[in-house]
């Protein structure tokens, strides 16, 4: 039951990693390719999306908790077992895990793009002949 949620808890991020990923593929781009004007913009759109599938699987597929359903049980100490209950929370928590990984990481790359943003813009202001 332990191998059954959790290749049910990575094939759920893995899922909506990819979903995120195609979402937020062509406005990623647009933005690199404004920034950069290279042809590297495209190497990095690939390097952001590579990291919106790592950081989404190790969000939503949270070892540590994971964990839990493995320790032997002691005298006294209650084990975790996984019901129907369990296992509705446990997928319901992979979808947010994952959608809040990867919204803090964008947050993150799209604070970095502003500033590189208005940088670009203020030497286009300055420098109008380029």
């Amino acid at each position: 039951m332990f191998f059954t949620l959790l290749s049910v808890m990575f094939g759920l991020a893995l899922s909506v990693s990819f979903i995120v990923a195609r979402l937020f593929k062509r406005p990623i781009g647009e933005m690199l390719h404004r920034i950069i004007k290279d042809s590297i913009s495209s190497a990095w759109q690939k390097y952001i999306t590579f990291a919106t599938y790592v950081v989404g699987i190790s969000g939503g597929v949270r070892i540590y908790q994971l964990e839990r359903y493995l320790e032997i049980p002691t005298e006294g100490a209650l084990t975790l077992e996984l019901t129907t209950e369990r296992w509705t929370v446990e997928v319901f928590r992979t979808i947010i895990e994952t959608l809040q990984s990867i919204a803090w990481m964008y947050l993150v790359i799209f604070i970095v793009a502003l500033i590189a943003y208005v940088i670009v813009r203020g030497s286009e202001l300055k420098n109008p002949e380029k």
